[in-house]
C-alpha cells in the first residue's frame, strides 16, 4: 500500500518529499506463546539444601521461626527494657477504643446551650455540699466527644439539660456513677 505525501518538503526525492510514496508497513500479528511462570522460593530453598548450603539455610530458617514465635508470645508489643519500647512505630498505631454513647446529666443547662455535636468537653464531678465542710471536685472523663445535644424541656430549668457524649466504655461507667452521686459540670477543650 502507497500513500503520496502532499506536505513540502526541502527535499525532494526522499521519502516525505511532494510527490514521492511513502510505504507503510503491514499489520504484525503477535504470534501465540507459552505464559511466562515465574518461580518461588520454594525451589531455591530446595536447590540451596541439595548444593550442600544446609547450615546458613537452616540457621535462617529458625531465626525467621524464634522471631515469629517472639513476635507472637509479645502480641507484637516490645518489652519495657528494649530499645523499641521508646520509640513509636509509625506503621503500627494504637487500636481504636471501641466508644459508646453516654447521656451525662449537666447541671448547668447554660453552659450545655453553648455545646455543639463534635465539641470535646472535661466532665467534672463535683459532691453535693456536706454539712461540714466542702467536698473536692474531680474530673471523671477527659476530651469527651459531644455526640448529641437534645433538645431542653422547657419546664425543669433547675434539673440541668442531657447531653450525649463519645466515651470508651470505662468512661462511660464512671460518668454514669459519677451522675448519680454528684452534680456535674463541662469545660470546653
Amino acid at each position: 500500500m502507497t500513500i503520496t505525501n502532499s506536505s513540502l518538503s526541502p527535499f525532494p526525492g526522499f521519502p516525505g518529499a511532494p510527490g514521492s510514496p511513502v510505504s507503510v508497513p503491514a499489520p504484525c500479528v503477535v504470534p501465540p506463546f507459552e505464559p511466562v511462570r515465574v518461580r518461588g522460593a520454594r525451589p531455591r530453598l530446595r536447590r540451596a539444601l541439595r548444593r550442600g548450603r544446609r547450615v546458613p539455610v537452616v540457621l535462617l530458617a529458625l531465626m525467621a521461626a524464634a522471631l515469629a514465635v517472639a513476635g507472637a508470645v509479645s502480641g507484637g508489643r516490645p518489652s519495657p527494657g528494649s530499645a523499641k519500647a521508646a520509640t513509636v512505630s509509625p506503621a503500627r498505631p494504637a487500636p481504636a477504643v471501641p466508644l459508646v454513647s453516654a447521656p451525662v446529666r449537666i447541671a448547668d443547662a447554660a453552659t450545655v446551650r453553648l455545646l455543639r455535636p463534635g465539641d470535646r468537653v472535661d466532665v467534672i464531678a463535683a459532691p453535693p455540699a456536706a454539712p461540714g465542710g466542702e467536698g473536692e471536685a474531680r474530673v471523671v472523663a477527659s476530651g469527651a466527644r459531644v455526640a448529641e445535644v437534645p433538645r431542653a424541656d422547657g419546664d425543669q430549668q433547675d434539673a440541668g439539660a442531657l447531653v450525649v457524649l463519645s466515651v470508651p466504655r470505662a468512661t462511660a461507667a464512671v460518668l454514669v456513677g459519677a451522675g448519680v452521686t454528684s452534680r456535674l459540670a463541662v469545660t470546653v477543650c
